[in-house]
């Protein structure tokens, strides 16, 4: 065998030797991907489910005109409520607080 071919030869041993494993790597992800869209889960349509997503646009402050829009899940939103309110509250306790000590004196 000449040099010339056993070169060639070698270069088409290792590029096979690299394009199996990137093939076989390509086809199971493939399978993987079809899997993962059979198993879609199905959309909620009851409103009041936990796992409901729902959105509502919030405006931008310091902008007339320009809207934020919020998507969260039910759940979520019950949390983001609890806590500006909790926020809100200890707010106006501070500032209550704050009054008291500044009186009388």
């Amino acid at each position: 065998m000449n040099r010339s071919a056993f070169k060639f030869l070698s270069i088409a041993v290792i590029t096979v030797a690299f394009a199996l494993p990137q093939q076989a790597a390509a086809e199971a992800t493939e399978a993987e991907t079809t899997e993962a869209q059979s198993k879609k889960p199905k959309k909620i349509k009851d409103r009041r489910h936990p796992d409901y997503v729902r959105c509502r646009s919030e405006p931008v402050i310091g902008s007339l005109a320009r809207k934020r829009r919020i998507c969260m899940t039910n759940k979520e939103w019950v949390e983001y409520t609890k806590a500006g309110t909790r926020e809100s509250r200890g707010f106006v306790e501070d500032m209550q607080s704050g009054m008291d000590n500044n009186v009388g004196g």
